[in-house]
């Protein structure tokens, strides 16, 4: 072979070699650019995990949800600010699962809303995912407050219940203990206010709106009575007990115990009188304890709470409220809806929560725990008011059958119908009611 060819023979192989060399360099630096500049394209994107919440309940809840992610970067958290007005929350759940496709996998759900979105097959039954041994830390109440036709399909994430906030310097002035029968209530409030030392003796919140539903079960239960029985769907509205209750709102503002405007209150209006320092006794809820003791409240320091009154020999009442956590039905990814439940509700989450809000717990140990008690010192006596806690009937047509009671309620606490006129009217319409509704 000639030189010549020979060297024209090896400058082909080295072309060739350096065609070769050329792709394998191209495709190391295609797979890198893939490995460092697009990620996301070979890695699994989080679970995304949607709640609507009420205005102020969202802001305070998407700090912990952020928490969350940090535990759980798999799943995240969208935490959906919905209205002020919680009823207008609950409208916008019942739209989005009528129409189908809810986007949402967890429901911020009060009590009241439960049974119908559970009778309409909108929630998950949650009864397996909770021991025996889970169930019993929680505050009994609020517990049976998710649970419907025997299912648990609400877990409660706060406790809320109503009670008497009463003047205890007043009272000690006056030379009274705090009441603890209707008729005590009336005479110390007519006696304190004699001697000039408040406006007005008890105040409530006498306005056709839910809270006067809310306020009424914790009447009836005083006297022996009842509303709706869940399990039977008996009505015990006309019944000589309940009419007796009715006469009891009416006697605090035939006798000015309580202002004419009552029939007009809700709890804010009740709230501020109190907080004004023209008020003896009060009906509401526990979130005023907080706002009554700031340092510029004129009754800080002034007041004391107790559980409602009763007739003698019968049980008093506090009527349950709070919030709790559920999963819809629709939802798909239910397992990572419910780790979230399990992050809010576990004991060091709460205690968090608590202590930074001021809200009230659903787990029992933290009434008393030692951190919480040190900074709202209150907590063991809301614990053994929330023992007398009542809920307001478990049914599906709850909304329908509290619209009748406030009507008829508010139209005899105004004298327009007589206390036994006008729940008798009551109880006919919530048995029609109940029975077109089987």
């Amino acid at each position: 072979m000639k030189i010549s060819q020979f060297l024209e023979r090896l400058n082909k192989s080295w072309q060739k070699i350096d065609k070769i060399t050329n792709f394998l360099v191209f495709l190391a630096i295609f797979f890198l650019a893939v490995q460092f500049c697009c990620p996301p394209a070979l890695a699994a994107e989080p679970v995304t995990i949607n709640i609507l919440v009420y205005a102020r309940g969202a802001a305070l809840l998407k700090p912990y949800m952020e928490e969350f992610h940090k535990t759980h970067p798999d799943i995240e958290v969208n935490v959906i600010e919905g209205p002020h007005a919680t009823n207008l929350v609950e409208d916008l759940y019942t739209s989005s699962f009528l129409l189908g496709n809810s986007p949402y996998d967890l429901v911020y759900i009060d009590p009241v809303w439960m049974p119908k979105f559970a009778a309409a097959g909108w929630l998950l039954d949650l009864s397996d995912r909770l021991s025996a041994k889970e169930m019993s830390e929680f505050v009994s109440i609020e517990l049976e407050a998710g649970k419907y036709q025997g299912k648990l399909y609400r877990v409660p994430f706060l406790s809320s219940c109503a009670m008497v906030f009463y003047r205890k310097d007043l009272l000690e002035k006056a030379g009274y203990e705090p009441p603890e029968t209707f008729e005590q209530l009336i005479e110390i409030s007519q006696a304190v206010q004699k001697q000039g030392l408040v406006n007005w003796g008890y105040v409530w919140q006498g306005k056709q709106y839910e809270g006067l539903s809310a306020m009424f079960v914790e009447i009836l239960q005083g006297y022996g009575a009842f509303w709706i029985d869940p399990q039977t769907l008996e009505v015990g509205l006309d019944r000589p007990e309940a009419i007796e209750a009715v006469k009891f709102l009416r006697t605090t503002i035939d006798t000015e115990v309580s202002p004419p405007g009552v029939t007009t209150y809700q709890e804010d209006e009740t709230r501020r009188l109190f907080q004004s320092g023209q008020v003896l006794f009060l009906r509401n809820w526990s979130y005023v304890y907080n706002l009554a003791s700031q340092p510029d409240s004129p009754i800080r320091g002034k007041f004391d709470i107790k559980p409602m009154v009763s007739v003698p020999g019968k049980n008093s009442a506090s009527c349950a409220g709070g919030w709790g956590l559920a999963i819809a039905k629709s939802s798909k990814h239910p397992d990572e809806a419910w780790q979230v439940i399990q992050f809010l509700t576990s004991l060091d989450i709460q205690r968090q929560y608590i202590l930074e809000t001021g809200y009230v717990p659903s787990l029992v140990s933290l009434f008393t725990d030692p951190q919480i008690v040190a900074k709202y010192n209150y907590y063991p006596q809301l614990l053994e008011v929330i023992k007398n806690g009542v809920l307001r009937p478990s049914i599906a047509q709850y909304a329908q059958a509290s619209d009748i009671l406030q009507r008829y309620l508010s139209a005899a606490i105004t004298n327009k119908m007589s206390p036994k006129r006008a729940m008798k009217a009551a109880a006919n319409e919530t048995r029609r009611l109940l029975k077109t509704s089987e």
